[in-house]
């Protein structure tokens, strides 16, 4: 099978060709700049950028099936960047796919398309969209995953997938912030008792984008739906975020600050920050995830798709212990490949 991944550069877009490539398919990518490591996999690296519709129907020319990986990321930026990016680009990739008559296409979505600041305790995916969003990049992944799905159709069999919180080896988000501001003295956790979120370890995510795409070929019921990714096996915040600190030869932070105290002053941050045009050290969204439940019933993830987390925490924790001991600047904050 001749895939294309879009973003393979990225961390999750890497595991997915990784484990494409791993089993035989031909694999190709889409993005703004080479990455060595995808070298080493055999993959075929194509140059350009999800908002030029030319670029992505390069890209999509001969391929049987897309994993749409590329997104842009993050709690806070021109919410026009976002549009542009995961909304606009993911219209381009599915015009480009219906164009040159490709049969399958999974994209990867997020949970945070159904937050909207409370509580989600074990909710499944009948769980509506969000009224209201705290920030660009959940109103635009819902954007984009409401376009995939309605895209769905006897051209094109769509699925998307909702991968919670992604960790591992290589993680160029969660552990390298993580790191640098234990090292700080900067990191402070919310007081949230009896909250728990659930995650995500990279080979877990990236096997299910293989599930669903071999599925959508053997099952007509996984098509135009969603379903959520997890490890689960939720836990509370700072249990998640010292486990991952300990990984990487750190002690555990200890701090706390109340939730209602870091809720009331996160507007406030993020109004001071966007008129002196900085970057906020924390948003409404940050904070109200650290202080909310979040975490997915995987039901239907196990039934459909056959998806199962084969990689426990425990397991995840200890590889990538192992991948930081090998690479001192991946320990030091500094993302390798």
């Amino acid at each position: 099978m001749r895939v294309l991944v879009t973003g393979g550069g990225g961390f999750l877009g890497g595991a997915v060709c990784r484990l494409l490539a791993g089993r035989g398919d031909e694999v190709r990518t889409l993005n703004r700049r080479p990455h060595p490591a995808l070298d080493a996999y055999g993959v075929a690296q194509l140059r350009g950028d999800l908002r030029d519709p030319r670029a992505v129907e390069r890209a999509v020319a001969g391929c049987d099936a897309v994993v749409h990986c590329a997104a842009l990321a993050g709690l806070w930026g021109p919410a026009r960047d976002y549009r542009t990016i995961n909304v606009d680009g993911t219209a381009n990739v599915l015009a480009a796919c219906l164009r040159a008559g490709v049969a399958r296409l999974v994209h990867t979505s997020s949970p945070s398309v159904v937050y909207d600041g409370r509580d989600l305790e074990g909710v499944d995916e009948s769980a509506p969209y969000a009224r209201r969003f705290l920030a660009p990049y959940p109103a635009t992944k819902a954007a984009a995953e409401r376009l995939v799905l309605a895209a769905n159709g006897d051209r094109l069999a769509t699925v998307a997938l909702r991968p919670h919180l992604i960790w591992g080896p290589g993680d160029p988000h969660f552990l390298p912030r993580f790191t640098a501001r234990a090292r700080q003295g900067r990191l402070l956790l919310p007081r949230a008792p009896g909250k728990r979120v659930d995650t995500v370890y990279i080979d877990n995510a990236a096997e299910a984008h293989l599930l669903a795409l071999d599925r959508l070929a053997q099952d007509g019921r996984v098509s135009g739906r969603a379903y959520f990714i997890g490890q689960d096996e939720p836990c509370t915040l700072a249990e998640w975020v010292n486990a991952l600190l300990g990984a990487a030869g750190l002690p555990p932070v200890t701090r706390r600050v109340p939730a209602r105290a870091a809720r009331l002053a996160a507007p406030v941050v993020e109004a001071a920050c966007r008129i002196a045009g900085v970057t906020p050290p924390f948003t409404r969204l940050a904070v109200c995830q650290a202080t909310t439940s979040h975490w997915f019933d995987l039901s239907a993830a196990r039934r459909d798709l056959g998806y199962a987390p084969r990689v426990r925490m425990s397991d995840g924790l200890s590889r990538l212990a192992a991948h930081l001991a090998a690479h001192p600047a991946a320990r030091r904050g500094t993302h390798l490949p």
